[in-house]
């Protein structure tokens, strides 16, 4: 299991974390497609996670999830978000006790695309963090 604080934006279904949803927005209509944003933690950070269909009425604030082959990138709202897509899978596999930090915010980071490198190997083709637009998520601001 990957750690939040260690993801990075990439084009792969890679990421396979543990995290417990602290907050989920209204769902809305993209073409065809359900969506809701939600607000996820582990106990190095927090990151926005895009549910998609079935899925935005599956889970509630407090669930522990399991996320097997996801990704993390940019969604049709240019959001930085992380979500099962196509290749991964989420589910439940327990609630509320499960320790959680939400700075920094993964999805807050500005990242710069990979410098350019003769190299083939996976370090060179990953973004890497510029700066911090916010120390914690402006969708989901703490009270």
């Amino acid at each position: 299991m990957q750690s939040l604080k260690d993801i990075v934006p990439a084009a792969e279904n890679n990421i396979n974390a543990r995290f417990i949803l602290l907050e989920k927005g209204k769902a809305t209509v993209e073409g065809q497609k359900k969506t809701c944003l939600a607000l996820v933690a582990d106990e190095t950070a927090a990151v926005h996670f895009e549910l998609w269909g079935e899925e935005c009425d599956a889970f509630e604030g407090g669930d522990i999830l399991s996320l097997r082959n996801g990704i993390f990138s940019y969604n049709r709202n240019n959001n930085l978000v992380l979500r099962a897509g196509k290749r991964g899978q989420v589910q439940k596999v327990g609630e509320f006790s499960m320790a959680f930090v939400e700075t920094p915010n993964m999805s807050e980071i500005r990242w710069l695309p990979p410098p350019h490198s003769s190299s083939s190997t996976a370090a060179a083709n990953a973004y890497v963090q510029d700066a911090v637009v916010s120390p914690h998520s402006r969708i989901f601001p703490p009270i």
